[in-house]
């Protein structure tokens, strides 16, 4: 989900100083994690563009762990690391309220659709980063929402997490027909060299009629691509623990009730909240309705992950823009005049601008009471 791109650390493999200084500016889709819409999910387009030849250098970088004997799995029977033997496997991270997962998902779905004739086994790995993100039934409605067939194991203790060494959403492990990982990829982007490698290893293990056309996929809704050169804005979590540039006069007050005012102004990336609300660790919770969130942003997309809280009652919500209802602005998960409705914890779309993008003010009021909001992320 979204992930908050500031918040990288070190992988098990090295990662140059200039791509981490990028991410930590907000321009690489990927983040470290914490452990501790209904928008439709359409199929994409494909079609095919030609690969060129050249072989990938791909050093053995470790084993592939045993995948448990205790984890639920969806999709499929509980797989294993011995069973595996002789096919190549794609090991996907992801939280399913993760954008750059969203982003993501088209051309791994492309991928195991393609090449599962061909001895290619895709295998998600649910690790949540909120803990809305454990509930099976919440999983199995995601992952039926989003058009996620291939096998599933849920990871909620995080022993894949650990095992894998990984530190990120989403992140993807490759691993050949004799179980050695011989490659990886963190976070969104570099689809290309991914399916190589995919090829390459499918070769390696003697499959027949590979090819060496790509897939191309046009992601739509929250799948579609970033808008890059206009991303001005990185992921800001919302509870206490780990928001930033909050500026509703006094401060948060940890895990008690308040009534919060927004300022006269706000500057780039900043927010705050209006109305009663207590600050979590995670999350905001609305107390009483009519309470909202400012947020100050540049992007061309603005998405946020809410839920019911405590009531688990569907919430009311309208959104402005520059104090205007968003019109062609708006997301897919609201309408033109910026009405929606939080009907199950995941994240909503609720901006997608044409150009030029701007410097834009987003506000959300929320009708009933129950709202709970946790982290905004942006496209």
């Amino acid at each position: 989900m979204s992930r908050e791109i500031n918040q990288n650390g070190r992988s098990f493999l090295s990662i140059a100083a200039m791509i981490i200084v990028a991410a930590q500016l907000g321009l690489i889709g990927f983040v470290k994690a914490a452990p501790s819409k209904t928008e439709p999910a359409n199929q994409p387009m494909i079609e095919v563009q030609q690969m060129a030849s050249t072989a990938i250098r791909l050093p053995v970088e470790g084993e592939m762990p045993s995948l448990g004997s205790g984890a639920e799995w969806l999709n499929s029977q509980p797989l294993t690391a011995a069973g595996l033997r002789g096919k190549v496997v794609l090991i996907e991270f992801w939280t399913y309220t993760c954008i750059n997962w969203r982003r993501q998902l088209p051309y791994v779905r492309a991928w195991a659709d393609k090449y599962k004739g061909h001895g290619l086994v895709v295998i998600g790995v649910s690790a949540p980063e909120f803990g809305f993100e454990k509930n099976i039934s919440n999983i199995r409605w995601a992952a039926r929402d989003m058009h996620v067939d291939y096998p599933i194991v849920i990871d909620n203790d995080y022993a894949l997490w650990s095992a894998f060494n990984n530190e990120y959403w989403p992140a993807l492990y490759f691993v050949d027909a004799q179980g050695h990982i011989r490659h990886h990829q963190f976070g969104e982007g570099e689809y290309e060299q991914s399916e190589r490698v995919i090829q390459q290893l499918l070769a390696e293990a003697g499959a027949k009629g590979v090819g060496r056309e790509l897939v191309s996929v046009t992601g739509r809704g929250a799948e579609a691509g970033p808008d890059w050169d206009d991303l001005r804005s990185a992921e800001n979590y919302v509870g206490y623990e780990r928001t930033e540039n909050f500026e509703s006069p006094g401060g948060p007050v940890p895990d008690k009730g308040g009534v919060y005012a927004v300022p006269a102004a706000l500057r780039l990336n900043h927010w705050a909240l209006a109305g009663d609300w207590t600050m979590k660790k995670q999350a905001v919770e609305l107390n009483k309705a009519k309470g909202g969130i400012v947020y100050r942003f540049h992007a061309r997309d603005l998405h946020l992950v809410m839920g019911q809280g405590t009531q688990g009652k569907p919430v009311r919500f309208r959104v402005l823009i520059d104090g205007h209802p968003p019109g062609k602005a708006h997301g897919v998960d609201i309408d033109a005049q910026g009405n929606g409705t939080i009907t199950e914890p995941r994240m909503y779309q609720l901006i997608r601008q044409v150009k030029p993008i701007t410097d834009r003010q987003f506000e959300i009021e929320f009708l009933d009471s129950g709202a709970e909001v946790f982290s905004f992320t942006f496209g």
